[in-house]
């Protein structure tokens, strides 16, 4: 059974955690369960899970390359940290070993494109800020939100937008979900302590001034017991991340987007191929970026994994990101 309800009390804390943990997203936080090794929805969407991943082919771009510092041409390799603990952006196949998913597949694509040899290693997510910092690893593709805090000692090149999702079940009858008002008098289910709460809370708070009807908040200790609340009617949307959401949407066909929010609300976090400030290599990194977006082999990866939704227009260098708290 959920927690269905929180004391108005807990909302100045989850409003202050809004900024912060939006900052700070493990995705092995919020890490979907690895389906089967063929995953196939009922249109038809199909992941491939093997260690063989048939990757899109990747030719060198030279003005790219042009850009890769010294010091990492020198052994022609691309060393890249992730998690592996969150379907779709990273997990391991179906050998328990091999690292797969998108966040995979952009690190080779960029280090094909920068004429380098890719090695994708799985670290714990507290240890890849040393392992950059201490040049032991060169990038880290984790789900890494840029923030003010970050840019002082890492430099970012952007590759997906940070998006939270609101789903409902696949025959729900709920329209978009847009701003504060839509989600009155709504059983939401949410994790406790994330910014998605906090800004859940901010949007519950401003329906309750305005007279409607207030959130109903549930909580859930497991997404097994997420979702059977979801398909039996006890909840009506799940709101969290949205990557992990829309993969297991076209995974089992159960669930459907009805809305989507940048995970900065009210302002914009962005996802980033994070390396060592100062060293050059993520200049390189949004050449490489810019070159898979625009022939198009960007657009594929996402598209592959289900998180199109979250595809960017152009990689920014070291944006402005989420301020400090």
């Amino acid at each position: 059974m959920p927690i269905t309800t929180k004391p108005a009390a807990v909302a100045a804390l989850a409003v202050s955690a809004l900024l912060g943990l939006a900052a700070c997203s493990d995705p092995g936080a919020s890490a979907a369960t690895a389906p089967s090794p063929s995953a196939t929805n009922s249109v038809g969407k199909t992941f491939n899970l093997s260690p063989e991943q048939d990757r899109f082919k990747v030719s060198t771009d030279p003005a790219a390359a042009a850009l890769v510092p010294e010091s990492i041409k020198a052994d022609g390799k691309l060393t890249v940290v992730t998690t592996g603990g969150a379907a779709p952006l990273s997990l391991f196949a179906t050998d328990n070993k091999t690292l797969i998913g998108s966040e995979v597949d952009i690190a080779y694509a960029v280090g094909e494109s920068l004429g380098l040899q890719v090695e994708v290693l799985p670290v714990a997510w507290a240890d890849w800020p040393l392992g950059i910092e201490s040049s032991k690893y060169e990038a880290v593709l984790s789900n890494v939100t840029v923030t003010e805090a970050r840019k002082e000692k890492f430099d970012f090149a952007t590759y997906r937008n940070d998006l939270l999702g609101f789903y409902a079940k696949s025959d729900s009858s709920i329209g978009e979900i847009k701003e504060a008002k839509d989600v009155a008098g709504k059983r939401i289910i949410v994790g406790s302590g994330t910014n998605q709460e906090a800004i859940l809370v901010r949007w519950d708070e401003e329906n309750r001034k305005n007279g409607l009807a207030p959130v109903q908040f549930q909580y859930y200790d497991d997404d097994s017991a997420s979702s059977l609340a979801l398909q039996s009617g006890r909840a009506d949307l799940t709101f969290g991340p949205n990557a992990a959401a829309a993969y297991k949407a076209a995974q089992d066909g159960k669930t459907k987007e009805v809305g989507t929010l940048n995970g900065g609300w009210p302002l914009t976090a962005q996802i980033a191929f994070t390396t060592k400030k100062g060293n050059g290599l993520a200049v390189a990194a949004q050449a490489a970026l810019n070159h898979l977006i625009d022939d198009g082999t960007y657009a594929r990866i996402l598209d592959r994994w289900g998180l199109s939704s979250e595809a960017i227009q152009k990689s920014e260098l070291n944006p402005a990101g989420l301020p400090k708290t």
